[in-house]
């Protein structure tokens, strides 16, 4: 679905809630004639479906105005010289997607790769374009723990988009 610039994607995970409370709303119809929870249940659950459709517009948003800040301050980064000592630092890097994880949920977490290395790219929003296993991509974000209080660095993704492979250095 597009809204004005901003592509916003419903999870299957949210349609799939939807789907079966307007299952069970239609059973409970049918098998008691009670017509009264409708007024009340189709609202519901039509909100059920609004409600992310509003929060992924936000986010997609927020994170479409932080691109320009990332790409003006971000710097180039092969994949083996990120680690916990450039924590919070905007960082560009380029490589190829070798697995992804979470798309369905709208949080895709990627494992992308160059010949330095790999690293985990995490998205907590559906990214612009779709990106799959095998792309060249480039990656703007900046570097924290993977876990609040230990683990390795990885990558909070602001944009991901797709490169030429001639574009990869």
């Amino acid at each position: 679905m597009q809204i004005g610039n901003v592509k916003v994607r419903v999870s299957p995970v949210v349609l799939a809630v939807f789907l079966f409370f307007i299952v069970l709303m239609a059973a409970y119809v049918l098998a008691t004639g009670d017509v009264h929870l409708l007024i009340w249940g189709v609202p519901v659950a039509v909100m059920l479906v609004l409600i992310p459709i509003a929060l992924n517009y936000m986010s997609q948003t927020q994170y479409a105005s932080l691109v320009p800040v990332y790409e003006a301050e971000a710097k180039n980064a092969r994949i083996r010289e990120i680690n916990l000592n450039r924590l919070g630092e905007p960082v560009r890097i380029k490589g190829v997607v070798e697995r992804v994880y979470f798309q369905f949920l709208n949080r895709p977490q990627y494992l992308v790769a160059d010949r330095t290395g790999e690293i985990s790219v995490k998205m907590f929003t559906s990214p612009a374009e779709d990106v799959k296993k095998g792309d060249v991509v480039e990656v703007l974000g900046v570097v924290v723990k993977r876990y609040i209080l230990s683990g390795d660095a990885v990558i909070n993704c602001v944009s991901i988009r797709k490169i030429k492979n001639d574009q990869q250095s």
